[in-house]
């Protein structure tokens, strides 16, 4: 029997062949496309009556798949991105079935035709400088936790590190003295350095001291000596949050997360009037494009070109009210 023909047997070797074998995915990949395909096939026990051994591609139409996408947004409370993410690990799957299984083609190509969702860009959240001061100074640096805390916010606000990339950080990443730096394994598995301040490479210094100088040990690691997740690292900025925002009402309108540190960063490079490629380069963006949402988000910079224009110029003019006959026109 063709492997194509059994519907698990070609999952598998997508997984094996195709993802990692051929292509070499990264394990955040993997990862993301393996969740997928677990609430698919939780999706498709609830309403199909089937295990996940017993599906046949007959069963994942284009129909089916657009009402699980549907059930994504509508009972789990997905945005759009998270839709479109799940869209494209499911296009990649029948993509690779296309050549597998040609005789199912039609199938294939009305999943394929399947649009993603337009979705409305907001302006990204960025901490201001009394913001960032309140949450860095939150952590009770009396403790082992709290100067942990306090070491890692200094890193990602400065770096601008990836909730992963920090996490991921062991003791043989960190080059202090002159050109102090940071190594990192980022998106793509693209390696790059990013310098560190005189200040934030200090407060390494006595942290790596404390730790013992580990090389091959996490950077910032869980009571258990263990690489801290990324839930984790959310976790802690939420804890920190709440009472930085005793101290800073003004957090209490802000969502704060890990990449929300990341933006800070992007922010406070515009600030000090870095180009959007060298900020794209520190971020590790391959498209320059993606840095773009700073600029958008930047008021300050906005005011300051409206400060440069010139008022338009015309003539002042009476506001003279509309005939009676024409305002009633104008009102149907």
């Amino acid at each position: 029997m063709k492997i194509g023909c059994n519907f698990p047997a070609l999952l598998q070797t997508f997984f094996t062949d195709r993802l990692m074998a051929q292509r070499n995915v990264s394990p955040h990949t993997i990862a993301a496309y393996r969740d997928t395909f677990r609430l698919l096939f939780a999706y498709a026990q609830e309403h199909l009556d089937k295990p996940p051994s017993a599906l046949t591609l007959d069963d994942l139409d284009s129909s089916f798949i657009g009402n699980f996408l549907d059930h994504l947004e509508h009972a789990r409370h997905n945005g759009a991105r998270s839709r479109n993410a799940r869209l494209a690990a499911i296009r990649s799957f029948f993509r690779y079935a296309a050549y597998q299984l040609p005789e199912h083609s039609s199938l294939v190509q009305r999943v394929l035709a399947m649009p993603s969702k337009k979705y409305k860009r907001t302006l990204i959240e960025y901490l201001t400088e009394e913001e960032t001061n309140a949450i860095i100074d939150a952590p009770d640096r009396h403790t082992w936790s709290g100067r942990r805390d306090y070491a890692l916010f200094l890193v990602a606000i400065q770096t601008g590190l990836r909730v992963s990339e920090l996490s991921g950080l062991c003791g043989r990443d960190v080059t202090l003295g002159t050109g102090a730096h940071l190594r990192c394994l980022g998106k793509g598995r693209k390696m790059r350095c990013t310098p560190l301040t005189r200040s934030v490479a200090t407060v390494l210094k006595e942290w790596l001291k404390e730790q013992g100088n580990p090389s091959s040990a996490p950077l910032f690691p869980n009571h258990k000596g263990a690489q801290i997740s990324a839930d984790g690292v959310q976790y802690i900025l939420a804890k920190h949050t709440e009472v930085a925002r005793l101290q800073c009402p003004s957090l209490k309108k802000k969502k704060i997360s890990p990449h929300v540190l990341r933006h800070t960063a992007a922010m406070n490079l515009l600030h000090a009037g870095a180009d959007p490629a060298t900020i794209a380069l520190w971020l590790g963006h391959e498209n320059l494009e993606t840095v773009h949402i700073y600029v958008e988000a930047d008021l300050a910079m906005k005011e300051k070109i409206l400060a440069k224009t010139a008022a338009p110029k015309g003539s002042v003019q009476r506001f003279q009210p509309d005939d009676a006959l024409l305002a009633f026109l104008k009102s149907l």
